[in-house]
């Protein structure tokens, strides 16, 4: 396993171009790329992967499969190669996929006298 390189997200940045506003985080050594705020495509080892959703299911029933990682959950791979049907599964998982919570920062706890 190797980490994904940013010439790469850059590149599948550039494949999803038009689907909405793009942006993409480093998180754990790879990325997540975010579309208006939604967590929507995980970048691992130069893949990308899709969460499973019923609303690409039938899409994406002649894809591969694979887990992102030791410990997750099986996805989708897309042809990030396919721009157009990269950006039509972007475009339809949107409307599915919330935006993330902001996570409360915890408070550091007062010594007590």
């Amino acid at each position: 396993m190797m980490a994904s390189s940013l010439e790469f997200i850059e590149y599948v940045v550039g494949q999803v171009e038009g689907s909405g506003l793009l942006r993409y985080r480093k998180m754990f050594g790879e990325y997540m790329v975010y579309v208006d705020d939604k967590p929507v495509l995980l970048v691992c080892d130069n893949m990308v992967f899709v969460k499973k959703l019923d609303c690409i299911a039938e899409k994406m029933k002649q894809s591969q499969s694979g887990f992102p990682y030791q410990g997750a959950k099986e996805y989708y791979i897309l042809d990030i190669d396919n721009s157009a049907f990269s950006r039509e599964i972007v475009e339809t998982m949107l409307p599915f996929v919330s935006v993330p919570k902001p996570r409360k920062r915890k408070e550091p706890k007062k010594a007590e006298k």
